[in-house]
């Protein structure tokens, strides 16, 4: 665009030049506009006449043709006129600026006249007209205002008006272009005089002006923040600080002036201001006193002033002040856990406690106590915390928590003593951060009529100190509760639910929660626990609590071979093991394992592994080991389908008779047989032999008898020979397959009557094993206790022995007090 208007310039200055004309200065052409500025989109009307002496030099004959810009737009000659008149109309002149050029149209076409149109919007009102005034110094009044958002595209002058009053001056200030305020210097207002003050807008299209604003400048002027000297207790009345305060050293004067205040108050514990408080107005003497507070409780306190409808100052800085104390007042929420052995009485009782919403400390130095019976009794436990354990005193169903102070004590809260219920009423509880000091807690409860409301309880895990528990009470109808506290991220919290019933606490549903997670700290080692055939399974051990840094979500294991073929495989977070299957032998595995929790992931360490082959000495190894494991199956499918087959037991676990648990008059053919060991019986069961075989020899023996007896030949068969034999009379003998386990000789023939002389005994070597214990065929002598207390000794189970008969000894008391000889005493009565 440029370009073209520079080249249109450059002919009129050319065609100028060339016309051979005494008077140079008079112009070629002459054209008419209805203005040259116009609304933007208005239209526009023009007329060219050509003059003399351009005729002269481009002949009689010539045609006039216009151009806007470069662009050529239709036109008319003039009626009643020559060709030296066009005129051009255009519809809507929708440019802000543009060249309206004249043309005659030769070779090439030359310009011959030419006007700038201009176009855009008259001036809108300035809005917002506001002023401010500065009482530091050097002491001002700044007003500012709004142009308007439509730009006029044309140049805009601004000017600032202003009428005081009292003294009838008035002032007009101009305003650069392209600035919206202006500071009107301490010579043109009077602070406490009202001044009338408007802004102005002018451009070619028209004018425009603002709302006037009439004030006091004074009542415009924003303070300095002032200044708190003092907050102290004011002195007989609880819950009440006076302030001091005052103004900045350059703004001191106006307090002889009346100025609003206003104060906002917070306490230690709290986060945020109270909402400000109207003080009324004040005058020179620059103290107030701020009641309706909290008794014994330090309050923060700030300030702010302004003169009528005067801006606010900003808040001063904080300064704190303590109320006068009194006594506790309200109730305490309070939490109850049990511990211990409730069988030996033995419980210890853990309190927790928080204020109520209408419990006061009225002190900033409150303890809490303890007792049994009302205060001041039976005192167990005192504390200035907000916790307390103690063991439960004997038959105590109560106790009671009260709140102390210097001042006084509160009224105590009754604590009821409930033992744990085996009841649940919870299910499906989440815990969910709202942000860095929030959990959204939620749960499912059951329909319980004996349900009176929920404890919401939550601690850090990373600590023992069970200090640290922070409790809220949730009503009965209620299925989820907001909990706040300092909360640290990546740090595990527990959050339990518990159910309160009239007559105990039921059984807690916990979850585990973070409310901020990450990467863990760290990845568990890899380890190979198993490998067989073409699979192996890798375990790890569980990464620490305070190193997981949120809740583990999966453990992922991505192994690839040396073609580089990646697989992944996904564990169980709660098993921490993985089977890794179908791998090839011979080859060598890479792997690692990436551990996720909801904030993000981290991955291990690389392990590398190889599988064996399969070879042949392992399919034998695994052939024997199935053998020997089919072959234990058989013999336990036996055992356990036979195990009242009495023969077949017998011939694999014969039974060992013991000569000291024996008693001969139950040795019987029919009944020693497959006599089993009574196992659940407390006196010892005793063991029968299975035969038993009897001889009666003379009284006396010929020399090769004696030397039978004598010797020390195998005897095993000297029942069935004499005795047992058929030719004897009262053969008792058994089968003669069976193998006797003694012999008994007596001094007498079998069917002789019984003799005084004391039988004989002898062993015979059978095959059955006999007592470990014993050294030789022929026992020692055993010292016996006649009635009268004097020992004696007697040999059985043979003649050979040393020591001699003793002399008048009753058999009697002798059988009585061996089981054999009582036996052979049966076995003479049979005889006789």
């Amino acid at each position: 665009m440029k370009s073209t208007w520079a080249s249109v310039i450059v002919m009129l200055v050319v065609l100028l030049t060339e016309v051979k004309n005494e008077d140079v200065r008079r112009p070629c052409a002459h054209i008419q506009t209805s203005s040259s500025v116009v609304p933007l989109g208005s239209p526009v009307t023009a007329t060219c006449v050509i003059s003399d002496n351009c005729l002269q030099a481009f002949g009689q004959a010539v045609r006039i043709e216009w151009r806007l810009g470069g662009r050529l737009i239709p036109s008319s000659p003039v009626a009643n006129e020559s060709d030296r008149v066009s005129e051009v109309v255009i519809p809507r002149f929708n440019h802000t600026s543009n060249f309206l050029t004249c043309c005659v149209q030769t070779s090439p076409a030359k310009v011959v006249g030419g006007v700038e149109i201009r176009a855009g919007y008259p001036p809108e009102a300035p809005q917002n007209l506001s002023c401010q005034t500065n009482l530091t110094t050097p002491e001002t009044l700044t007003c500012s205002w709004d142009a308007g958002q439509k730009s006029t595209h044309l140049p805009t002058q601004y000017t600032l008006h202003t009428e005081i009053r009292d003294s009838n001056e008035n002032a007009i200030y101009k305003i650069p272009t392209g600035v919206h305020h202006f500071t009107i210097p301490r010579s043109g207002f009077v602070f406490f005089s009202e001044i009338n003050i408007y802004v102005k807008a002018v451009n070619e299209l028209g004018e425009a002006t603002s709302q006037p604003v009439v004030m006091e400048p004074i009542s415009a002027a924003k303070f300095d923040p002032p200044k708190i000297l003092k907050v102290e207790a004011v002195p007989i009345r609880s819950g009440c600080l006076r302030l001091s305060w005052s103004l900045s050293q350059h703004q001191a004067w106006i307090l002889n002036y009346r100025l609003n205040l206003e104060v906002r108050l917070k306490t230690t514990e709290s986060r945020q201001w109270s909402e400000p408080i109207l003080v009324s107005r004040v005058t020179t003497t620059p103290t107030f006193d701020q009641c309706r507070l909290l008794h014994g409780t330090r309050y923060f306190a700030q300030i702010r002033v302004r003169y009528q409808q005067s801006p606010w100052s900003e808040w001063s800085s904080s300064q704190c002040g303590v109320t006068l104390e009194s006594a506790p007042t309200g109730r305490l929420d309070w939490w109850m856990k049990l511990s211990g052995d409730p069988m030996h009485k033995q419980l210890n009782i853990h309190l927790f406690w928080k204020p109520s919403k209408q419990f006061r400390a009225n002190s900033q130095n409150v303890s809490y106590i303890v007792s049994v019976q009302k205060p001041p009794g039976g005192k167990v436990c005192a504390t200035k915390g907000s916790y307390c354990t103690f063991q439960l005193p004997e038959r105590a169903k109560k106790v009671y928590l009260s709140a102390v102070n210097a001042v006084g004590k509160s009224s105590p809260t009754e604590v009821r003593i409930y033992k744990p219920k085996a009841l649940t009423a919870i299910s499906d509880i989440s815990a969910v951060p709202q942000d860095d000091s929030a959990f959204l807690v939620q749960w499912k409860n059951t329909d319980i009529s004996s349900l009176t409301g929920y404890v919401v309880e939550w601690r850090p895990l990373l600590t023992k100190d069970i200090s640290l528990t922070k409790f809220e009470i949730a009503d009965r109808n209620q299925s989820s509760l907001i909990i706040t506290g300092s909360f640290e991220p990546y740090k595990p919290y527990g959050i339990s639910v518990y159910p309160r019933f009239k007559d105990g606490i039921g059984l807690p549903e916990t979850v585990k929660a973070y409310s901020r997670q990450k990467a863990p700290s760290m990845v568990p080692k890899i380890q190979i626990k198993k490998m067989w055939y073409s699979n192996i399974e890798l375990i790890w051990d569980e990464i620490p609590l305070e190193h997981r840094n949120g809740i583990i979500q999966s453990y992922k294991v991505f192994y690839w071979d040396e073609n580089g073929h990646i697989n992944v495989v996904n564990a169980d977070p709660q098993e921490r093991r993985v089977i890794l299957k179908n791998l090839n032998a011979m080859s060598v595995y890479e792997a690692f394992m990436m551990v996720s929790t909801v904030g993000w992931s981290l991955n291990g360490s690389r392990i590398h592994f190889e599988i064996e082959p399969f070879d042949a000495m392992t399919v034998v190894m695994i052939l024997t080991a199935s053998g020997v494991g089919l072959s234990l199956l058989v013999i336990f499918t036996v055992l356990t389908c036979f195990p009242k087959n009495k023969r077949l037991k017998g011939q694999l676990w014969p039974n060992v008779p013991d000569p000291a648990n024996s008693s001969i008059k139950r040795w019987t053919s029919g009944t020693s047989q497959y006599i089993h060991p009574a196992w659940d019986s407390d006196e010892p069961n005793p063991v029968y032999l299975s035969h038993l075989s009897f001889l009666d020899l003379p009284m006396k023996l010929g020399k090769q008898e004696d030397d039978w007896l004598s010797s020390a030949e195998d005897t095993s068969d000297l029942g069935e020979s004499i005795c047992g034999s058929p030719f004897i009379p009262g053969y008792s003998g058994s089968n003669s397959d069976s193998v006797p386990y003694a012999i008994v000789i007596f001094s007498d023939p079998c069917s002789s009557p019984s003799s005084k002389e004391p039988p004989v005994y002898l062993r015979s070597e059978s095959t059955q094993p006999l007592l470990e214990t014993e050294e030789s065929f022929s026992p020692k002598c055993y010292q016996n206790m006649a009635t009268d207390g004097t020992p004696r000794e007697q040999c059985f189970f043979g003649p050979g022995h040393d020591c001699d008969d003793q002399e008048g000894v009753d058999p009697v008391t002798i059988w009585d007090d061996f089981p054999f000889l009582r036996a052979l005493a049966m076995n003479d009565t049979q005889n006789d």
